[in-house]
């Protein structure tokens, strides 16, 4: 690996009207007042360090499923999924991934699967870390399901900043484990619903990675993960 790859990563074409706006806006301002150029520079490159898109070594061993987004994990709790989802009105155990405005914002399928549903619903912009985000927010709700006919929901749910949530996939399409199929606009959450008997392999605090952490084993009694933070 070469040292500049290190710090320069590939951008998502979904950033390359901000990152232009931004440089513009910076030119404008070097013409105004140097040290406001400065500024803007500054916020250019952080645009362009948002809309990265890094390759990620995504584990192919059969029944990991990965988280779909880089953050922390901010909730493990049993919650019943978004109704538009059919996944039944029953509380599911759902974990939760924060995204700062400083993580990749790019969302990955946590487990191999075809895709069900697809549904958004417009809502308010709280503060992604609440646990009230979940039904008032601004969201994007996925059904997959996998080959052994259970299902899972993923959830991006827009946060305090962010005023867009980007998806591109659609209902019959299938999805490859750590595959990208979204992104959200500028700081936000998801919510990964899991099957009933399958418990977590990550605990509330942690760093996640998108594609790579994995979040759960599926098709063996894998006790929950407990963990302690030094």
């Amino acid at each position: 690996m070469k040292m500049t790859d290190t710090f320069l990563k590939p951008m998502h074409r979904e950033g390359i009207p901000f990152v232009a706006g931004f440089a513009v806006a910076s030119l404008v301002l070097f013409w105004i007042w140097d040290p406001l150029g400065w500024i803007g520079l500054g916020l250019t490159v952080w645009c362009y360090y948002f809309f990265r898109d890094p390759k990620r070594a995504v584990p192919l061993n059969r029944g990991l499923m990965v988280s779909p987004a880089d953050g922390v994990v901010s909730m493990i709790t049993p919650a019943v999924p978004p109704a538009e989802l059919g996944l039944g009105p029953l509380p599911m155990l759902r974990i939760s991934v924060f995204m700062s405005v400083f993580n990749c914002h790019v969302n990955r399928a946590p487990i191999t699967g075809r895709v069900t549903a697809v549904a958004y619903r417009p809502g308010r912009f709280l503060n992604a870390s609440l646990d009230k985000a979940s039904e008032e927010n601004e969201r994007n709700a996925i059904a997959i399901e996998m080959e052994d006919g259970r299902k899972i929901g993923v959830v991006q749910i827009a946060g305090l900043v962010a005023r867009r949530i980007v998806c591109w996939t659609a209902p019959g399409q299938g999805l490859r484990t750590g595959e990208r199929f979204g992104l959200i606009r500028f700081g936000s959450r998801l919510d990964i619903y899991l099957p009933e008997g399958v418990e977590p392999q990550v605990a509330v605090g942690q760093a996640a990675v998108a594609g790579e952490t994995v979040i759960a084993i599926l098709g063996q009694a894998a006790p929950a993960r407990v963990a302690r933070m030094e």
